[in-house]
C-alpha cells in the first residue's frame, strides 16, 4: 500500500553514491501509478508480485539485486522461491517468513481470538490497538484530518526505540498525498490479499538460493521477532539487527542500512 518515496531520498541517495543503480516505484493503486475500480477490475497479490518482472523488462533487467520492505519483502521471498535466476541478491527488511500466515495472525490479533500453537509473534498491543481505534474512527474528512492520521500511523510504525521527528513525517505525509492520484485506491490491496488468500507457497524458504540479508529493527512494532525466522529457513542467510529501528526507516537507520546493501550487493 505505499508509494516508492517511502523509500527515503536520502537512504536511496547513499545506495546511488556507493554506485548502485536505484529502482523505487509506486505499487499499483498508489502514488503516480494508475488506479482501477476493483470490482470491475480486480487482481490478486500474485498481480502486483508479478509487477516487479514487468518493472525490471521495462528497463531491460534479466535480473536484479532486491531489496524489500514489509509486504514488499514478502513478495520478494516469493520472487526468490519461484525465479532465483532473476535474483542476484536478496534484502528482506522488516518483513515476515514466507508461508506463515502473517495476516492472520493480525486478524486474530485484532479480534482477541487465540493464536494456534506454532504462529508468529503478534504484533506488538499498541499497534494492534491503534489498528482497532482506527477501523472504529469515522474517516477523515479533509486533507488536514487525513495526514494527521497518516502521521499518527507512521508514529506507532516507527516504534520507540528512536526520536519521532514529527515534522519530517509531515513533509513526507504532505508528499504522499500530493502524489497519490487517488488516495483511497491503496486500499484495493486489501481486497487483492482476499480474492487470494492462499498466494504464497509453504514451506518454501529452503529453495532460495540467492545470497540473503535479512533485517529487523530491534523495536518492530508489527513484526517482533519474525526477522531471524525468515533466516533461520534461507539457507545461509545473515540476520542484522538495528538498534532503536522500529518499521520504518528513519534518518538515523540510513547510514548503517546502507552501508549493510552496499556491501551485500558488491558482488
Amino acid at each position: 500500500m505505499s508509494q516508492g518515496i517511502l523509500w527515503p531520498d536520502e537512504f536511496v541517495g547513499r545506495l546511488a553514491a556507493g554506485g548502485r543503480r536505484v529502482i523505487r516505484y509506486d505499487h499499483r493503486d498508489t502514488g503516480r501509478s494508475g488506479t482501477v475500480d476493483f470490482a470491475t477490475d480486480p487482481y490478486t497479490w500474485d498481480d502486483i508480485k508479478n509487477d516487479v518482472y514487468r518493472v525490471l523488462a521495462a528497463h531491460g533487467l534479466d535480473s536484479a539485486h532486491l531489496v524489500g520492505h514489509s509486504a514488499g519483502g514478502l513478495l520478494s521471498q516469493l520472487i526468490a522461491v519461484e525465479a532465483p535466476e532473476r535474483v542476484r541478491s536478496l534484502t528482506v527488511i522488516a518483513s515476515s517468513p514466507l508461508g506463515r500466515g502473517e495476516g492472520q495472525v493480525l486478524l486474530r490479533a485484532l479480534t482477541g481470538q487465540p493464536q494456534p500453537k506454532g504462529s508468529l509473534p503478534e504484533p506488538e498491543q499498541e499497534f494492534v490497538e491503534f489498528l482497532r481505534a482506527l477501523m472504529a474512527a469515522p474517516p477523515a474528512r479533509d486533507r488536514p484530518a487525513l495526514i494527521d492520521s497518516m502521521i499518527a500511523e507512521q508514529r506507532v510504525l516507527h516504534g520507540t526505540g528512536l526520536p519521532f521527528d514529527e515534522d519530517a513525517a509531515r513533509r513526507l505525509q504532505e508528499r504522499v498525498y500530493s502524489r497519490a492520484r487517488d488516495l483511497s485506491a491503496a486500499s484495493n490491496h486489501r481486497l487483492a490479499a482476499g480474492v487470494s488468500p492462499d498466494f504464497e507457497p509453504v514451506d518454501a524458504l529452503h529453495r532460495v538460493k540467492a545470497p540473503t540479508l535479512v533485517i529487523e529493527g530491534s523495536h518492530e512494532p508489527v513484526k517482533p521477532g519474525h526477522g531471524a525466522l525468515i533466516a533461520e529457513q534461507i539457507p545461509g542467510a545473515r540476520l542484522m539487527t538495528v538498534a532503536g529501528m522500529g518499521h520504518t526507516l528513519p534518518l538515523e537507520t540510513h547510514q548503517e542500512l546502507a552501508d549493510a546493501i552496499l556491501t551485500h550487493t558488491a558482488e
